[in-house]
């Protein structure tokens, strides 16, 4: 029986004018996702994107690909029929067999896109639900809280009937509103600010702050872990390592010790505007969360912002961790992030950092160190890695 995926794209349908150019962007993020797995034909009608294997195309593996696309809301695998009502209601009974067998209650809902076809939708359902009770007596039909849903969609071209609708990952397609670079710690807040913005659909840089011999290759790697992670959702994701040994060093011999932590931020967010300017990225994403440590106090990010003058988003910033760790739980990262291999963010961290620091004092100490001289051979030291969706 042929089978294809109704891939179903949510907000896209209201951008008016615009929605041409978000589903043109959604159909070429789609074929490059699934290129690797074989050949597909992909289309978009009436704000629904179609998936047709060809040669033997997997069409399971399609949709694991499919449900993790942002700007997909939903993925409904489908047995196309044809458009009359005894081929839709056989294929129901044929394709749904196994569904049908394993349930208790089931209700119909039909969808008729071209208002030619001779039935309406309360009577495509009607009919279907009726051959679905001929088939398998044991059904009872359950308008509210039914087990099973049967879907019947009359197109253009076909008639589609599926009960397997997925959740897809929801949001826009990546790159629809521009770029930005994660400042990717390792840990477990800044891979879910990462996902929840590039939900929002930006396409994603990252860059990781190491400090070897202090921090291990291990901890190394499992921030780019979490970059193949983001990949699986957003595409392909740059990682730029920076070397920040010397700089932490110097910051270490010079400065005042309960600034450490605001000191090494600053130079983290300087550092990483140059990278996200060299790379045409429109605005910082940091996991920061208001209180939950020293360095994320409202004075302390406030110190810190002003080290920069891109835009910093932070998606976390109203969020308590048990909501941070839901969402790291959901996309699969959490427990890569809690795997016990320290990040650059933890070392020499002061016994009282402080909570409400004076951007006068940072300054001050500031003025100790040779600040440009230090970003510059952090800079020249900086490593690209390129992370890809199924590495």
């Amino acid at each position: 029986m042929n089978e294809v995926l109704l891939l179903k794209c949510g907000e896209l349908v209201l951008k008016g004018l615009n929605r041409g150019r978000f589903e043109d962007k959604l159909l070429a993020i789609v074929r490059r996702r699934l290129a690797r797995l074989g050949q597909y034909e992909v289309y978009a009608i009436q704000s629904t994107l179609y998936v047709e294997p060809q040669e033997g195309a997997p069409i399971e593996a399609a949709l694991e690909v499919c449900r993790k696309v942002f700007g997909v809301v939903a993925v409904c695998r489908a047995a196309v029929c044809q458009k009359n009502m005894e081929d839709i209601c056989s294929t129901a009974v044929e394709y749904l067999k196994e569904t049908m067998k394993s349930a208790a209650t089931f209700r119909c809902q039909a969808k008729r896109s071209d208002k030619k076809f001779p039935l309406k939708s309360p009577e495509i359902a009607r009919d279907v639900g009726g051959a679905l009770l001929a088939a398998y007596p044991h059904l009872k039909v359950q308008m509210d809280g039914a087990q099973t849903e049967v879907h019947i969609e009359v197109r253009d071209k076909n008639a589609f009937v599926y009960a397997q609708r997925i959740k897809g990952a929801g949001g826009m397609p990546t790159g629809s509103n521009g770029k930005a670079l994660l400042l990717l710690s390792g840990g477990i807040d800044s891979p879910v600010a990462g996902y929840m913005m590039a939900k929002r659909g930006l396409e994603l840089e990252a860059v990781h702050f190491f400090s070897y011999p202090y921090t291990s290759e291990q901890a190394k790697e499992k921030a780019l872990n979490l970059a193949r992670l983001l990949a699986e959702y957003c595409g392909r994701v740059r990682v730029h390592a920076v070397p920040f040994t010397q700089i932490q060093d110097q910051i270490r011999r010079s400065c005042q010790q309960d600034l450490f932590t605001v000191l090494m931020r600053r130079f983290m967010m300087k550092i990483a505007e140059r990278v996200a300017r060299r790379q045409g990225c429109g605005a910082l994403i940091t996991g920061e969360s208001l209180g939950q440590v020293a360095s994320q106090t409202m004075e302390a990010i406030g110190v810190t912002n002003a080290a920069c003058s891109l835009p910093v988003l932070r998606p976390a910033i109203g969020m308590d961790k048990e909501e941070i760790v839901a969402i790291s739980r959901q996309i699969g990262a959490f427990e890569t992030s809690i795997l016990p291999y320290e990040d650059c963010c933890t070392v020499f961290t002061p016994r009282h950092p402080q909570t409400k620091p004076k951007l006068e004092a940072v300054l001050a100490e500031e003025g100790k160190l040779d600040v440009e001289g230090l970003i510059q051979e952090a800079m020249q030291g900086v490593e690209t890695i390129l992370c890809r969706p199924g590495e």
